[in-house]
């Protein structure tokens, strides 16, 4: 924006000039040498007359537009957004008042949308368990509540993470006799239509002051040497396991998880109650697929109890009773589970106290059993008797396709009766013999057998002192079956695709 000058005044200071500029040639034309004294004059009154740039620019600042500032009076708080739309004044109230008054399903979607990423996620259970589907929102929740979520567990699916993981957590802080049920309650419900998995890492014991004052006078040496002192009986799952009719994982371990400088033997007891109790809810359990009960000090009696309940359990396919004191008697149990009415695909054993008898009742078992696929029974003490009868039943065996036999003490004797198991199974796949001492003799009858066999795809020989020559080419033997294996894969895969398409 910019100011010119009057035109009065240019025009008035014009007109003077062309005054003086006549009157001096008059003069000069009258008297010649008057006239330069005049015109002198003149010049020097013109001079005067016509204004400086600088001088005006100061005196008139419009004139100058280098000088000229263009003042606006503007608001900086001032936005068309400053009054907002009647729709975002709509979601903002149901927002703050989702708690009292949940409205969703009314809702347009776009809406809807909106109010989902807005509600807070500390609103009650009992209002958005059923209401709220939108995965955003639960993975929201989830983040607010653990610092690791791995959604990948749980099919994906953050609601079902939710429930299961906070159902976990009221179970594993939960004292017997002393916490409420209140709270049990209000959830089991809300978080039964989700929960599929359950994994339990702890179980807290009864706190029970005459029995903690009586533990205070045992000495630490008593502690260090075992003592169990009283029996304290756990979380009683009938409660739970009743009222979830879509469990199909279970897995539980008796014990007290960061304990310090608190621990007592009898923080990790599992008492014959606990596993009556615990028996019948999984007997109950018609929908269980994968039952895991480790590190919880199950020896032969409640083995057998365990075993008596789930002989006819319809769905069962996985049992875990890894890392206990199972000895010879509750492995002649679990041969009566795989000769019974079982569905089991998968048993792991591992870290327990099985022996060679123990392994001979597991292995007569395996000669008719027709639906398990994989055994882990590494970390025993089968030895070589109990090898033999295990690699003995695998002659005869069709359906077992993953061995683990490794830590057993098993030595050359067992290898031999293996080189035979090699060459006439045609069914066993991945193989596990680490730990073992079999032996350079061993190690050579292992490669004449798998000379011959064109079905093991793994072998886990480390620490077995086979000999490295003979280690070398039974690995050159599995890359070969290897081969072999993705070409057939590769080959039945383009038959079902051209299947497919004739289908069509």
């Amino acid at each position: 924006m910019s100011a010119e000058p009057p035109l009065t005044e240019q025009n008035g200071t014009s007109s003077s000039n062309g005054q003086a500029a006549e009157d001096t040639n008059t003069n000069v034309n009258a008297n010649p040498s008057s006239g330069k004294k005049s015109i002198r004059g003149s010049a020097k009154s013109i001079k005067k007359s016509i204004p400086s740039p600088l001088t005006s620019a100061k005196s008139n600042a419009a004139a100058d537009n280098r000088s000229m500032r263009r003042i606006i009076a503007e608001d900086p708080d001032w936005s068309l957004a400053t009054v907002p739309l009647l729709t975002e004044l709509c979601v903002k109230h149901v927002v703050d008042n989702f708690a009292d008054h949940p409205k969703l399903d009314e809702l347009q979607v776009k809406y809807k949308a909106k109010v989902l990423e807005k509600i807070s996620v500390n609103l009650p259970l009992k209002i958005v368990a059923h209401l709220v589907s939108d995965e955003g929102y639960w993975q929201r929740r989830c983040k607010a509540s653990w610092h690791v979520c791995d959604v990948s567990k749980f099919g994906h699916s953050w609601k079902r993470m939710f429930f299961e993981r906070h159902l976990e957590n009221i179970i594993e802080h939960f004292v017997p006799e002393t916490t409420e049920l209140d709270e049990l309650k209000e959830t089991l419900p809300l978080a039964s239509p989700y929960v599929q998995r359950m994994d339990i890492k702890q179980l807290l014991p009864p706190v029970k002051e005459e029995q903690i004052k009586a533990m205070e006078d045992v000495s630490d040496a008593g502690s260090d040497a075992g003592f169990d002192g009283p029996a304290f009986d756990h979380f009683e799952f009938s409660t739970v396991i009743e009222k979830l009719p879509h469990l199909r994982e279970f897995h539980v371990t008796y014990g007290v998880q960061d304990c310090g400088m608190n621990f007592e033997w009898n923080l990790f007891q599992f008492t014959s109650r606990d596993c009556l109790l615990l028996s019948k809810c999984i007997k109950r359990c018609s929908t269980l697929k994968i039952f895991q009960l480790h590190k919880s000090k199950v020896d032969d009696d409640k083995s057998r109890v365990l075993i008596a309940h789930i002989l006819d359990h319809p769905s069962l396919e996985e049992l875990d009773l890894s890392h206990n004191m199972i000895g010879d008697s509750g492995a002649r149990a679990v041969g009566k589970l795989l000769n019974g009415h079982c569905k089991l695909k998968k048993l792991d054993l591992s870290n327990n106290r099985i022996r060679s008898t123990g392994g001979a009742a597991i292995g007569h078992a395996l000669q008719k059993n027709t639906t398990l696929k994989s055994l882990n029974i590494r970390l025993n003490r089968l030895g070589d008797d109990g090898g033999q009868a295990l690699c003995r039943a695998l002659m005869k065996n069709t359906t077992l396709e993953q061995v683990n036999l490794g830590s057993n003490e098993m030595t050359e004797p067992t290898a031999a009766v293996l080189a035979q198991v090699v060459i006439h199974n045609t069914t066993m796949s991945h193989v596990d013999l680490s730990c073992n001492r079999l032996g350079p003799d061993g190690g050579k009858q292992l490669q004449e057998g798998m000379e011959e066999n064109n079905t093991v795809l793994e072998m886990d020989l480390r620490l077995t002192e086979v000999g490295q020559e003979s280690e070398y080419c039974i690995n050159q033997i599995l890359k070969k079956n290897q081969e072999r294996d993705r070409e057939l894969k590769l080959a039945q895969e383009k038959e079902n695709n051209n299947n497919m398409n004739l289908d069509r």
